[in-house]
């Protein structure tokens, strides 16, 4: 007698976060946005990445809890080259749009 016991555990994973986060430290001109479109890509994630004037970069993300937590972990450490000094995670409504994406700096 099969038992379908996958309905009991989606009722978790339907559920959607989407943070807006600001990471510091040495994160520009060291591939860190092509580094987190290829992570948060990897993740299933949905939203956008871009500098800032101040030398930041901030970035979306939008997909389950357990991912977004993940994305927020791999972006305190990010690529090779960079130096975070500070990650800020700020809860948010925005739209994240339909895939994940560079958009201009601000």
């Amino acid at each position: 007698m099969a038992t379908p016991q996958a309905t009991n555990d989606s009722s978790q994973p339907s559920q959607t976060k989407t943070v807006r986060v600001v990471i510091k430290g040495r994160v520009q001109g060291v591939f860190y946005r092509n580094w987190t479109i290829e992570n948060a890509t990897q993740l299933g994630l949905k939203g956008w990445v871009r500098n800032r004037r101040d030398g930041s970069v901030e970035a979306l993300f939008s997909g389950s809890p357990d991912s977004v937590q993940d994305m927020e972990q791999r972006c305190r450490r990010g690529p090779p080259a960079a130096m975070v000094t500070g990650l800020q995670v700020f809860p948010s409504n925005d739209d994240p749009g339909t895939r994940f994406e560079r958009k201009p700096t601000v």
